[in-house]
């Protein structure tokens, strides 16, 4: 398994993996997330592969089949008197192929954006999960992370 830049040539396949990540999203929350959608058209994905404040990684099998991917974004806040000026990596979205699962791809995917973000300088790596997704959560707590902020609502419908 190879874990590189994705490039345009690997759309078709991450659009597969969009759909499969706005499903599980959907069962999660059908009152916010519409079935049988994505979450980036062809475009805004060219334009997400060449922003310098964005990394998408795929990872790539022996024969050159896209098995996961993950999205990152470079965020630095605005300035504060109050908060110190720090560079975060913030995971957007990581997604491996269902049929891929349970061969450590994502922990793949996980450590090469660890290792690009020490490397960019970044301070923390941080990301959402949705209240429900417990494979993912129970993902992201065995690779380290902890509860940063909670994240809370009430639907007035």
């Amino acid at each position: 398994m190879q874990i590189r830049r994705a490039q345009d040539k690997d759309i078709p396949r991450v659009d597969e993996l969009l759909y499969q990540v706005l499903a599980i999203h959907a069962d999660i929350r059908p009152d916010i997330f519409i079935p049988g959608t994505k979450k980036y058209s062809d475009e805004e994905l060219k334009e997400l592969f060449r922003d310098p404040m964005h990394a998408v990684f795929v990872a790539e099998d022996d024969e050159g089949i896209t098995a996961g991917y993950c999205f990152c974004e470079l965020q630095r806040p605005p300035h504060t008197d109050n908060m110190t000026d720090i560079l975060t990596l913030y995971i957007d979205d990581l997604c491996v192929d269902a049929r891929y699962r349970g061969q450590h791809i994502g922990t793949m995917l996980y450590e090469h954006v660890l290792a690009f973000a020490k490397e960019a300088g970044c301070y923390n790596v941080t990301l959402n999960v949705w209240e429900g997704n417990d494979n993912a959560r129970k993902f992201y707590e065995k690779a380290g992370f902890g509860i940063q902020k909670t994240c809370m609502e009430i639907i007035l419908k």
